[in-house]
């Protein structure tokens, strides 16, 4: 079965390639950075809403707006 679960993108030189693992997503991601300098970025498909849920309330997503900080997920610092 051939699940898109990412798609990386760079807006400076136009890259865009997608990947059914996200394990390779990421490592185009690091490898274009160290060969480049560019800031590729992801987009994730197919995430289960209780993943990502569970990623808001942990905070992992980078945005103030996202932790749930009385959640036991959360991560952040006290």
């Amino acid at each position: 079965m051939n699940r898109k679960r990412a798609t990386v993108t760079c807006p400076e030189c136009g890259l865009r390639e997608t990947f059914e693992k996200l394990a390779a997503a990421r490592g185009v991601i690091e490898t274009h950075r160290s060969e480049t300098g560019h800031e590729a970025t992801w987009e994730l498909h197919r995430l289960s809403s209780g993943v990502e849920r569970a990623g808001d309330e942990a905070g992992v997503c980078g945005r103030e707006s996202c932790p749930t900080t009385d959640s036991p997920l959360y991560i952040g610092e006290d």
